[in-house]
């Protein structure tokens, strides 16, 4: 790699611990043979409860048989945010982005090793009673969601609304009738619609109907920055489907439809790649009119990675910074310089320049699809998806002087001239 260059930077370790999380670390476990009488979700068809209204995740009682596009899934967050949970989060009044996930009894049929939601786990969990992002996701009838967000009108605490397919044979006829269900009712130039996609069943045709029925911006979750590991941990290592050529294919697709800055991709940052690596992705993301959406490696309960370390915040804080700069200060990768272990030693900017962008604080906020408040300020805040609150890694507000005083010790950055 052009910007990588190898030289004698050292950081201090944490009792003897790297400040990165290296490939050879980072292998996920073998998943487990899923007994016949457990798969495709055979206890819920089995027991067939019919579902009533809202279906808050409960492993004591038999999960109802819940079928989108009648039912989606909604984030701890936005059922708090729609009122039909209560509770409160940290520091951040929930979330500006009303996230959507597809459901089926039979749940998602891909195996990704940081996932909560992976087949893996139909031996111990109901689909609609299993974790994702460190939260539970209520079940909704997708109706009862369209006539709240309808009754709160300009008062919505939402900047945008995503919907989140996963991998299912229903999912690519059922994403166009859940946004037809939302746009026939809200008006997308209100609340703007995201598409998280599934390229693996896919075809051009369907990104562009997505596009034709409303959607203001496309995105692709490949969540690992290299081939080898997307492979280890979504591809057929793990007994996966997903292929990395198929996603770029399909994200090709997305850039014709959609076009610059309506596209994005999903990165987590700490599953075994150099900041090097990563921040060459999110490059190439950035050259076919993109922008890179990064969470922060967090071991997900019951997904085959929940023995492995979270990402160290000295690496998390460096790719975000990484990440800002490309992304919205015109900085390229090229201009950045790197270690013998692939860490970025110098950002390419005027340590004055350098220090304005880490004072403002916006580089280290959540990063997503945007919302109401500025181009740099993500929608989609994803409260604590990341981390937990006494170690916030992806600040879903505004971080104040104390924040930012943790976050630059955090950096850990190398002297460098001004």
């Amino acid at each position: 790699m052009s910007c990588l260059e190898t030289h004698g930077t050292t950081r201090p370790t944490t009792a003897g611990a790297p400040d990165f999380n290296p490939f050879d670390a980072m292998a996920p476990r073998a998943p487990a043979v899923v007994p016949a009488s457990a798969k495709n979700g055979a206890r819920v068809k089995a027991g067939d409860v019919a579902p009533r209204g809202v279906y808050l995740p409960n492993d004591n009682i038999q999960t109802p048989n819940m079928r989108s596009p009648d039912y989606v899934q909604v984030s701890t967050a936005a059922a708090i945010s729609l009122g039909l949970m209560g509770g409160k989060m940290y520091r951040c009044s929930c979330t500006h982005c009303l996230n959507l996930l597809l459901t089926y009894p039979e749940g998602c049929r891909a195996n990704c090793a940081y996932c909560g939601l992976a087949r893996h786990r139909e031996a111990d969990r109901d689909y609609a009673d299993r974790n994702f992002i460190r939260v539970d996701w209520p079940a909704v009838p997708m109706t009862e969601i369209v006539d709240i967000v309808k009754r709160q009108g300009p008062k919505t605490s939402f900047h945008r609304m995503c919907i989140s397919m996963i991998t299912h044979p229903d999912s690519d006829a059922d994403t166009p009738t859940v946004l037809k269900t939302w746009t026939d009712r809200i008006d997308p130039s209100d609340i703007p619609v995201s598409i998280l996609s599934n390229p693996t069943t896919m075809e051009r045709a369907d990104v562009q109907r997505l596009k034709d029925l409303g959607a203001d911006m496309f995105t692709v979750a490949f969540d690992a920055a290299t081939p080898d590991i997307f492979e280890r941990t979504r591809g057929k290592t793990v007994d996966g489907p997903h292929r990395w050529e198929r996603y770029w294919e399909v994200m090709g697709h997305a850039a014709d439809i959609f076009g610059p800055e309506k596209i994005g991709v999903h990165l987590i940052a700490g599953m075994g790649e150099t900041e090097a690596e990563m921040l060459a992705m999110v490059q190439r993301v950035k050259d076919i009119g993109g922008h890179s959406h990064m969470f922060s490696f967090f071991p997900e309960k019951g997904s085959l990675m929940d023995h492995l370390p979270a990402t160290p915040r000295d690496q998390w804080r460096r790719v975000q910074l990484g990440r800002y700069l490309i992304d919205y200060r015109g900085l390229r990768v090229d201009q950045m310089r790197f270690d013998n272990h692939g860490r970025v030693a110098d950002f390419g900017l005027p340590r004055a320049e350098l220090e304005t962008v880490i004072e403002a604080g916006t580089a280290f906020r959540t990063s997503g699809c945007p919302g109401k408040v500025a181009e740099d300020v993500s929608a989609c805040d994803r409260p604590y998806g990341d981390s937990p609150v006494s170690d916030i890694a992806s600040f879903p507000f505004q971080p104040n002087k104390r924040d930012r005083a943790k976050i630059r010790r955090q950096l850990n950055l190398p002297k460098v001239d001004a």
